[in-house]
């Protein structure tokens, strides 16, 4: 039965107020980081001011070693997610096929410690790291970002498992292939949507962190694109048209991933969902 023209209307009318409400905080950022000097507030509603500059941009790749803190970013960002990729993809695969003695028991602690911050692991993660000499290294930073995305991770593909007939891997079996055959060439790649997801999770978790960042990296020389961010914010003034640019560049690669895997998500996330 088609919906009243009343009630389309009135749930687009939501839909563009949230829209709104979503995309003015990022247009004001793009505002900022085009107007001269620093000037973080302004009388002009217009999103890009009359005498608007790119100098903020210009400064920011010629007298700022963004490009060193992106490199760094970069590095991180994809190690974590080949890591998380990798590690959850198998051990998903061994939850949803294999009942062994601690299964459940393991299934319910990933899905416990989901609903505690972050910051609370930041304390015995420090610790460990810094008992294993790893304070001020990227292999310090690599394992505090694994270990925190990958409970979700592995809960999200031992989801999208159960939705892979057990069937298509014992129909491979009995063609000759090995288990490890059977997963790869049969269950992986139908498997591409929530691998997709945890990837993009996985990115994300290094890509815009920084207060595990500040508390791992010491070293100038290492800083990722938050923590060298941070430094546009000084004492007693702030540096506004460059802390705007970057934030807007920083933010680029992720819209563009999202565009790029849009296709993949919305099936990703509902097929995942399932109850065991």
């Amino acid at each position: 039965m088609k919906e009243p023209i009343k009630i389309q209307a009135a749930r687009h009318a939501v839909l563009l107020c949230f829209s709104v409400l979503a995309i003015y905080p990022a247009l004001n950022v793009l505002s900022i980081s085009l107007r001269p000097g620093d000037r973080s507030r302004s009388t002009d509603l217009s999103i890009i001011p009359d005498d608007w500059s790119v100098d903020s941009y210009i400064k920011l790749f010629t007298e700022q070693p963004f490009f060193t803190w992106m490199g760094n970013s970069l590095l991180v960002s994809l190690l974590v997610t080949v890591f998380g990729v990798t590690l959850s993809s198998i051990g998903g695969y061994a939850f949803s096929r294999f009942r062994f003695v601690g299964h459940r028991a393991g299934m319910i602690t990933l899905l416990t410690t989901q609903m505690f911050p972050a910051t609370m692991l930041m304390l015995p993660l420090y610790v460990m790291i810094a008992k294993l000499h790893l304070v001020d290294t990227f292999l310090g930073l690599l394992l505090f970002y694994t270990a925190t995305a990958m409970p979700f991770c592995l809960w999200q593909m031992k989801g999208f498992y159960d939705t892979i007939p057990v069937s298509l891997e014992e129909a491979a079996r009995i063609d000759g292939c090995s288990r490890w055959q059977a997963f790869t060439r049969v269950t992986l790649p139908l498997a591409v949507p929530g691998l997709v997801i945890t990837a993009l999770f996985s990115f994300m978790t290094a890509w815009s962190e920084y207060l595990v960042a500040a508390q791992v990296l010491q070293s100038s020389s290492m800083f990722t694109l938050p923590l060298g961010l941070k430094g546009f914010q000084e004492t007693m003034s702030t540096q506004w048209g460059l802390y705007a640019a970057g934030a807007m560049i920083v933010s680029l690669p992720v819209v563009i991933i999202f565009m790029l895997l849009s296709r993949y998500l919305v099936s990703g996330l509902t097929l995942g969902g399932v109850k065991e």
